[in-house]
């Protein structure tokens, strides 16, 4: 997991100790640092953020007498990276889940993504989550385009004994969030859980249908889930939903097989949004909390 991202900071690792850190003797060595992050699908952004951090941390006078370089310098970067990841807002699903039962209301969650990023199965995954944690669900098809979208959703609602809200295929959209909804606040249901159609985030019309069921459901937050190793393009369609629509938080799905690293870093980077959840496999079970830690260490692990 992300062994070319750790490879390449260990090669920025190697060069820097051995001279000199003035400001020139930096930029050269950061260029190539910043080339493997690019070609790991580190978003320019990211890079330029992590540079800064950086230069700040290693250029002048930045390093005691008494202090290992090597070790200063990959501190500095475990934190450039754990700062990227950080979010200012962080999300606590399950505080806020408390918060809305309190209120006498449903959590509500709506799910973005193009297809074959595993969003379904995402769901299905959480769908498992609350119910191990003593929460009732019930899961929402608004994906009322695609043929045998209900009847995966479906599939993972028998699984799971969980009710499944659809409606025909061609039938409004929106109207299936709100069905889901009506029907929590009717049963004193915990968890709605609203499945959208993969759009390509280019395709104006349907980002249009993804408004009006956001207008119309009223989420509590707007979850993105992005294939990892998807790379450039994860990035980039988590910049254009959260653009268009708004995103709160990400889930990364299929990070197990990821061998880059570079779209975790990127998304939180580009949208400014937490990675709550990455997906490890394909059991209802293998969906982890996200830890800004965890992955800086895997990038930069200590001596």
């Amino acid at each position: 997991m992300f062994e070319r991202l750790r490879k390449a900071v260990d090669g920025f690792v190697q060069k820097i100790t051995h001279k000199s850190i003035s400001e020139k003797n930096f930029e050269s060595a950061f260029s190539d640092l910043q080339l493997a992050l690019l070609e790991n699908d580190v978003a320019y952004e990211a890079t330029e953020r992590i540079n800064e951090r950086l230069k700040e941390t290693l250029t002048g006078e930045q390093i005691g007498l008494l202090q290992s370089k090597k070790g200063a310098i990959r501190e500095a970067l475990y934190e450039a990276i754990l700062e990227a990841l950080t979010p200012e807002a962080p999300v606590d699903l399950f505080a806020l889940l408390e918060q809305r039962k309190k209120e006498g209301e449903p959590l509500t969650l709506m799910f973005l993504g193009v297809n074959g990023t595993g969003k379904t199965t995402t769901i299905a995954k959480l769908t498992y989550m609350f119910q191990k944690k003593g929460y009732s669900v019930v899961l929402a098809c608004g994906d009322t385009f695609r043929a045998g979208s209900a009847e995966q959703l479906q599939t993972h609602g028998n699984r799971l004994n969980v009710r499944v809200i659809s409606r025909p295929y061609g039938s409004d959209s929106a109207s299936v969030g709100f069905d889901a909804i009506s029907h929590a606040r009717a049963r004193k249901i915990d968890v709605v859980l609203i499945d959208t159609a993969g759009r390509m985030q280019t395709d104006k019309n349907l980002m249009a249908e993804l408004k009006k069921i956001h207008r119309v459901s009223e989420p509590d937050l707007v979850i993105f889930v992005g294939d990892a190793l998807a790379g450039n393009d994860a990035i980039e369609q988590a910049k254009t939903f959260n653009e268009e629509i708004g995103i709160d938080a990400a889930i990364l799905t299929k990070v197990d097989a990821d061998a880059k690293g570079g779209a975790a870093l990127s998304i939180a980077i580009a949208t400014g949004k937490p990675i709550i959840f990455i997906g490890v496999g394909q059991e209802y079970s293998d969906l982890e909390p996200f830890d800004p830690e965890w992955f800086a260490q895997k990038i930069v692990p200590a001596d």
